[in-house]
């Protein structure tokens, strides 16, 4: 048995979920524990500014490379001290870092994610896995989706399934039992949704949709933002914050008649799953759908994926026995297992890579 955990700090910025897994020796991980923190306001609003294009400032990133770096190490801490768990214990930790660029396309394609390694395995003890997504870019791909290669190795089923994560991007894996394995992302998912409840409702997020539910779909917004070429880029494709931000979203309203916040809202649900039910129905008239990531607690986005999905099967990954916030951070724990006995991390026919490659970097505690 090998104890692993996983950390995880998606688009959304809701927090650091720290997970702690044991995984036998074929890989299948068993939940120990998990710890959740919030990150600070300072620090959540340096992090905020290096996600919108043209803050570039270089000192800002790396002050804030440093303090996220201290604050993954408070979760592990935690994590440790409510587990009863000493350091030695573990074998390593598999940090995905905090994304605040993500370029994919191109000669010079480049993502890039906070959070030192270095201090996390000096603060800890721990040896980290961290820098998942580079090797993958290296050789040609996307560097994400990562999770559908864990997807498949812990929900793999004899009839068509989705493993849809509603983080601040949503993305999805398709587990064909047929075919190949199939997986991108799908456009936003909370990112636009929380930033205006932030804004124009002093909310972290919309808590069940129901901001959203008492406002009406707008049907121009709808079409611009649906209009973007992003939906109708063909896979493998993945995205972020640099696409889908408020910049965005203002440049369609600006030029719209003025409508209620709870209109907007209602739009920007309706975004969010008309492009996963789109994807959905491209990929299998039928089949099993389960949510995961802070977007499987909305109750109004579920009910509207069965209302656009009658002939899908929709539920949460809890239902597959693993708890939907969980998913990713898991993932990551199962990464750095994969990278701890020297087997690839990535599916190039999701991500378009070359090859299957060993992700990560090894940055050893002592």
């Amino acid at each position: 048995m090998t104890y692993c955990i996983g950390l995880m700090s998606g688009t959304s910025m809701d927090g650091i979920d720290a997970v702690l897994a044991r995984f036998d020796a074929q890989g299948r991980p068993t939940v120990i524990n998990h710890h959740s923190i919030e990150l600070p306001e300072p620090l959540l609003s340096q992090l905020h500014t290096l996600c919108s294009p043209g803050s570039d400032e270089i000192d800002l990133m790396g002050r804030a490379d440093r303090a996220l770096g201290y604050r993954f190490a408070e979760a592990v801490k935690a994590l440790l001290k409510t587990s009863g768990l000493e350091a030695e214990a573990i074998a390593a930790i598999g940090s995905h870092g905090q994304t605040v660029r993500h370029h994919p396309d191109g000669r010079h394609a480049f993502t890039l994610q906070l959070g030192c390694p270095n201090t996390l395995a000096i603060e800890t003890g721990i040896d980290v896995i961290a820098d998942f997504r580079r090797k993958d870019i290296a050789l040609g791909g996307q560097g994400a989706p990562l999770v559908p290669a864990f997807h498949h190795h812990l929900f793999a089923s004899e009839t068509p399934r989705l493993i849809v994560n509603v983080g601040g991007i949503a993305n999805l894996t398709f587990l064909d039992p047929n075919g190949p394995i199939l997986g991108y992302d799908t456009g936003p998912g909370n990112t636009l949704m929380d930033a205006w409840a932030r804004e124009h409702f002093g909310q972290p997020y919309d808590r069940d949709g129901a901001i959203a539910a008492s406002g009406s779909v707008d049907d121009a917004l709808l079409t611009r933002l649906l209009g973007h070429a992003y939906f109708a880029q063909p896979a493998p494709k993945s995205t972020g914050r640099e696409l889908f931000n408020l910049n965005w979203l203002y440049s369609h309203l600006n030029s719209l008649d003025p409508l209620p916040h709870e209109d907007v809202m209602a739009t920007l649900l309706a975004t969010t799953v008309l492009s996963i039910a789109d994807c959905a129905q491209s990929l299998a008239p039928s089949g099993e759908l389960y949510l995961c990531g802070g977007g499987a607690f909305n109750g109004e986005l579920a009910r509207q994926l069965a209302q656009r999905l009658p002939s899908y099967r929709i539920d949460t990954t809890a239902t597959l026995g693993l708890d939907p916030q969980l998913v990713e951070s898991v993932a990551f724990a199962w990464l750095a297992w994969r990278h701890l006995q020297g087997l690839p991390g990535n599916l190039p026919a999701v991500t378009g890579a070359s090859r299957e490659a060993i992700l990560g970097g090894r940055y050893p505690a002592a």
